[in-house]
């Protein structure tokens, strides 16, 4: 079986260096390719042994200040998985505290929740932020537009204090957005977003809430790290301030980030059945906390589609659920390192319970072909961002 959540990947920009980690992948035996591994021994490997895995993971998975990654604090914050499309996870605004559900994004840099003066039909249906209510918020004098390829919102800066829900992660006196009028997210089941890239995107200037966390001491080692459950509803997680070795299993390897200001990374190719199929000369690869499929140039999207054998209906393209199973694996190879994502993981099945493929035609704009991986990606790899 091929084993899920098995590599780590860990950006870093230490002494003005820009690294992404990689572990390597421990076990990995049902492939139609030959991958060259080294098998190493694990914390997993250890403590499953010793019939200890089960007791770790109650013991650890949402205790805070246990697990330390470079002897730092760790906070622990819940995500709830919804069908696989998206992952949520509570945070507070305000004194006294007014909770949130908000989606944690790699891709963005901005902390947006809706306004109790917000007039699109799409906030009447989420919690809305009472600024009144709130002893401690301080206005502004900015406004801001957030366009992301699902919609856009437009609002105000406000500053206040924000929290996880659990434990002692506070970021007070944090510049965020109060959403006003808000395009093209209907249906969707998070109130906001909490981006998590670097400050310069931001589209609101603000110093984005983890830089924030950091700059106050709030943490003590740069680090955020995601481990994302498949078809549970619960069980994944995001990590502030350290990593809990429970989650993951393999060795480190450091791949460069192209430039400091994005996370993205250099990518060899992607293969299948030993030929290459995209990214033949190397490319940029995106990993995105806010996307759930797959994404990259419309004609190599459409190539890959009639590999597998899927015929477009509609917005999305069908293979046979029979076919499942069946399918070749697709190779993302990133400085020189197979990651194997194989049919189970890059097929899903809609409301009708018909199954469809997770690559889809992307819009970035770029000379640099681009993939995005998103959670198809991600659920394989836990990832790590330093």
């Amino acid at each position: 079986m091929l084993q899920t959540q098995s590599s780590l990947i860990t950006w870093s920009q230490e002494r003005n260096m820009k690294w992404l980690v990689l572990l390597g992948l421990v076990a990995f035996s049902e492939c139609i390719v030959k991958i060259p591994l080294r098998r190493v021994k694990t914390v997993r490997n250890t403590v499953s042994g010793k019939n200890t895995l089960n007791n770790c993971l109650k013991e650890h998975a949402y205790r805070l200040s246990q697990i330390s990654f470079r002897d730092s604090n760790l906070t622990t914050l819940s995500l709830r998985n919804i069908m696989d499309m998206l992952y949520m996870g509570n945070i507070t605004i305000g004194a006294p505290p007014q909770e949130f559900q908000v989606v944690f994004d790699t891709g963005s840099s901005d902390l947006w929740v809706p306004s109790d003066f917000c007039t699109s039909p799409t906030c009447s249906i989420h919690v809305r932020f009472r600024h009144l209510q709130s002893s401690t918020i301080w206005p502004t004098n900015k406004t801001f537009i957030i366009t992301y390829t699902s919609g856009r919102i437009k609002g105000i800066v406000v500053r206040d204090t924000v929290r996880g829900t659990i434990g002692d992660l506070v970021s007070t006196d944090q510049l965020f957005s109060l959403s006003l009028v808000e395009y093209g997210f209907d249906g969707i089941p998070f109130d906001g977003i909490l981006g998590l890239n670097y400050p310069n995107i931001s589209s609101s200037g603000a110093i984005p809430i983890f830089d924030k966390l950091k700059n106050q001491g709030a943490i003590s080692d740069p680090v955020f790290a995601f481990y994302l459950s498949k078809y549970k509803q619960e069980g994944s997680v995001v990590m502030f301030g350290g990593v809990d070795e429970c989650y993951y299993e393999g060795e480190l390897n450091w791949v460069p980030l192209i430039q400091v200001g994005d996370w993205i990374v250099h990518m060899d190719c992607i293969s299948m059945k030993r030929k290459v199929i995209a990214c033949s000369g190397g490319c940029h690869a995106i990993f995105d906390t806010g996307t759930s499929v797959i994404e990259g140039p419309s004609t190599l999207v459409n190539n890959i589609q009639k590999l597998i054998g899927a015929t477009p209906r509609g917005s999305k393209h069908y293979v046979s659920c029979s076919a499942v199973n069946t399918l070749a694996y697709i190779i993302f190879t990133i400085k020189g390192i197979n990651y194997p994502v194989p049919d189970r993981a890059y097929i899903l099945k809609d409301s009708r319970r018909h199954c469809y493929t997770t690559f889809e035609q992307n819009k970035v704009s770029s000379s640099k072909e681009t993939w995005i991986l998103g959670y198809v990606f991600r659920r394989l790899y836990f990832s790590v961002f330093d």
